[in-house]
């Protein structure tokens, strides 16, 4: 699947861009189920997770389609996620981000979770899927190359996030592209200054051993447990104790859970 290369370069940038990984057809499904769940939830789209000035959001969206199901296990993905996180990782959490047009806020740089390596290594990884073209004037993610080996998060660094960094670069590419991303690496959208959405799907996983961003468990109907194989089980933890007590824990005390 991904090459010598492609591990040397994700390895020294923090990232990999991997065009035309999603086929035309999937891509179509990814669209079609999005538009309608932003329609069907109205103004509580997202409410699982945070809403956004600026940005339509969807969460949880493993338990909204089995086109999402087919997204989180990508072989590819996977690859990747065990080169970053090592053999244990699990889903963390599967959203949309769509910024809506003449959106003129950039995001601040940021590290997901707001997380440093710790004495085991590296314990976020992003996975973005370019649903539209991303472009450098429809709110393309910034990314700040290798800095993920830096050992510090942007605001330690930097008197405003939300500044260009000299060593920043826009990550573009056509619709069905899909963007590997080391989360420790420092990045962010940017504003769109078009008049159509920039749409972005983003499945995030962690570490074995950290908490879920969403806790999966109990986000997930019964009947979409009911249903799932036992390898998208073990992705999403459902039957790990481990997971159960921090996950839980940090979903309820940090107001994921409503």
């Amino acid at each position: 699947m991904l090459s010598t290369e492609q591990f040397e370069a994700l390895d020294r940038d923090g990232f990999l861009v991997l065009p035309g990984l999603v086929p035309a057809d999937r891509l179509q499904q990814l669209r079609e189920r999005i538009e309608e769940l932003f329609e069907h939830e109205g103004e509580n789209a997202g409410s699982e997770f945070k809403k956004e000035t600026g940005a339509r959001r969807l969460a949880n969206c493993v338990d909204k389609g089995d086109v999402f199901e087919w997204a989180v296990r990508m072989p590819e993905v996977l690859e990747a996620k065990a080169h970053i996180l090592g053999e244990e990782f699990k889903l963390s959490s599967l959203n949309v981000r769509s910024t809506n047009p003449m959106s003129e806020a950039d995001q601040p740089l940021h590290v997901d979770m707001n997380a440093i390596a710790d004495e085991r290594g590296y314990w976020v990884a992003n996975t973005i899927f370019m649903l539209d073209d991303f472009t450098p004037d429809n709110g393309a993610t910034r990314v700040v190359p290798g800095s993920h080996r830096w050992g510090q998060r942007p605001q330690e660094q930097m008197a405003d996030p939300f500044a260009a960094h000299p060593e920043q670069i826009l990550v573009t590419g056509k619709a069905g592209t899909v963007v590997i991303c080391n989360a420790h690496t420092w990045h962010g959208g940017t504003a769109n200054r078009t008049g159509g959405h920039r749409r972005a799907m983003h499945a995030f996983y962690c570490r074995a051993d950290k908490p879920q961003q969403q806790y999966q468990k109990r986000l997930l109907r019964a009947e979409t447990q009911a249903r799932l194989t036992p390898e998208l089980r073990k992705l999403l933890a459902l039957d790990d104790p481990l997971n159960d007590a921090i996950s839980a824990e940090v979903a309820l005390t940090s107001g994921f859970l409503k």
